[in-house]
């Protein structure tokens, strides 16, 4: 009788253990970074105030002055769990960051499964590139495309507040002097980026895109109307008036 309460006891005890290790292990997961979608009170994620999106409240926050290429922010976001890459824009108000998604966390969107994802990255298991097409040629002045591809999404909105309070916490460390920080995973949005980055690794100024650049961050994050042309176009259309 003794030894049957024994083995109850002990039973009983080794499940306590398992289910509070268990339930320990899945805090310290959601409390991490890879995990952005669980919304748990206290989650250290989301302590303090944010500082992400609209949040000095004056007008013209997008008219822009200057901008440059951050390499150091850029490589310090595309670190971040459920980050497979980064560009960074510094401006004279503002930091504007393009990212795209990879599967090394959980909860990067808000809403949405398999339905909402905007590439087909299919074309890998067959050795090419475009899986409709059946193309093996991918346009490098592109970071991120329908076709095997990191992960986009076209409203920045849909991007977790967890993962967008992550990003701005890692800039504002290393810009603390900015006003605002916002980030869109937008696929438009990084093939923009990605050119103006691409026009800094040469050593040319962006000096000549600064309204290109307005209209682009106006029209992603403001309702602006306008859409630029890509840069190639632009120096093409320049070309021809010439």
């Amino acid at each position: 009788m003794k030894q049957a309460r024994f083995l109850t006891l002990l039973t009983a005890l080794t499940l306590s253990v398992v289910v509070t290790n268990g339930c320990n292990y899945q805090r310290y997961v959601q409390n991490s970074t890879y995990d952005y979608g669980s919304n748990n009170k206290g989650d250290p994620k989301m302590l303090g105030s944010r500082m992400f999106g609209t949040v000095s409240g004056l007008p013209g926050q997008h008219d822009n002055a200057w901008f440059e290429y951050s390499s150091l922010i850029s490589n310090d976001v595309s670190n971040i769990n459920g980050v497979a890459g980064a560009i960074a824009m510094l401006t004279d108000k503002n930091a504007y960051i393009a990212i795209t998604t990879d599967w090394t966390a959980t909860g990067t969107l808000k809403s949405g499964g398999r339905s909402t994802r905007e590439q087909n990255n299919s074309g890998s298991t067959q050795g090419v590139y475009n899986d409709d097409s059946g193309s093996p040629y991918w346009n490098n002045q592109r970071v991120a495309t329908p076709y095997n591809s990191n992960f986009t999404v076209n409203d920045h909105n849909q991007i977790s507040d967890e993962l967008k309070q992550t990003i701005a916490v890692h800039v504002r460390k290393l810009a603390p002097a900015v006003q605002e920080v916002h980030i869109s995973a937008n696929m438009e949005f990084n093939n923009h980026l990605i050119q103006y980055a691409q026009e800094a690794w040469a050593g040319h100024s962006l000096k000549p895109w600064l309204s290109s650049f307005n209209k682009l961050v106006q029209h992603q994050f403001a309702g602006g109307n306008e859409v630029p042309a890509p840069i190639e176009v632009q120096r093409g259309r320049a070309a021809f008036h010439k």
